[in-house]
This record gives structure tokens, sequence and C-alpha cells, in this order.
């Protein structure tokens, strides 16, 4: 396929999926569901476009940024922050700076209603590939890199949080 990457792993299918959380598991088996380009393209602009439900709280950051919340790689400028939740679980904020960056966009949507509030560690079984299942193969390199790069700063996070509560099932399984 022309811009593929055949030889990928391919995000979880079926069982595989119960390890990551529910909500991310439903929409990665819609979106592999979506073959036609401009549906997948239209749902991702309509995702986006609720972004500012998920933009960064000014009790949490104002601009400018910190840069240890800057997306290493990503074109759009992305930020992203997590807050502990009472179940010790972790709630994901963001801020993309490009206002043309909509991929980044949609993406920080998905990652903050799918993995706000899951366990840290399904959190952490989700795999990087999960990004090609919801935005096709047609990525460039370089945005892949930079949705690679949102999705590995939310798990880093999760990381953070299973050695700070010394508890990989906080939240509960």
């Amino acid at each position: 396929q022309p811009g593929g990457c055949p030889d990928r792993e391919v995000a979880p299918t079926g069982a595989a999926m119960a390890a990551i959380p529910e909500k991310l598991a439903r929409l990665l088996e819609m979106f592999s569901g979506i073959e036609d380009r401009s549906e997948r393209i239209q749902l991702l602009i309509d995702i986006a476009d609720r972004f500012k439900r998920v933009l960064v709280p000014e009790r949490l950051a104002t601009r400018p940024y910190p840069k240890d919340k800057l997306v290493p790689g990503c074109e759009s400028q992305a930020y992203v922050w997590a807050e502990e939740l009472p179940d010790k679980t972790l709630k994901y904020y963001f801020a993309v700076e490009n206002p043309q960056g909509i991929s980044a966009m949609a993406t920080s949507v998905i990652l903050h209603e799918s993995l706000s509030g899951a366990p840290p560690e399904q959190i952490l079984r989700v795999p990087k590939d999960a990004i090609y299942t919801i935005f096709g193969n047609e990525l460039s390199m370089g945005k892949s890199m930079g949705l690679m790069g949102i999705l590995a700063m939310v798990q880093n996070y999760a990381r953070q949080q299973i050695a700070r509560t010394g508890n990989p099932a906080a939240g509960g399984v």
C-alpha cells in the first residue's frame, strides 16, 4: 500500500484488546472497520472539534507552557499533563499550539476520553501502532512520530504513577 507500513505490528484485536482500556479497545475496533479514507478523515475532524474539552485547565498550566510538557518531535507543538484522581488513576489534559494541528487535537481527545481514569498498567499495554489503527496507514513518518509521542507521554505519566503509588493495579482492574 502506498504510504503504508506493511511490516509493522498491528494494534491488538479480540482477546488481546482486553488488556488495554475498554473505551480505547472499542474505539480501535470501530476505526479498524473504517475502509473509506474520507469517512475516517471526517470522523477525526469531528473528534478534534471536541478539543476544548481536553485543553489543560489554567489551574494546571498557563502559557508559555513548560518545555517538560512538550511532546518531542510533534510538529503541532503538543503538550501533555496528568492530574491524579481520588482513585489514584490519572486524568490527561493537552494543549496543541498549532491551530492547524487537527491530528494532534484528535489524538488528544481520543486519549483523554479513552485513557483518563483507566488503570495505569492497562495504559502501558496500549501499542504505539494504535495510532495507525486510528489514522490509517497513510500517515507520514513525521506525523506518526509526533502522534506516537503524545501516546508515549501519556504512558510515561502512567509509568510514573505506578512507581509513585507502588501499586501496578492502581485504580483497580
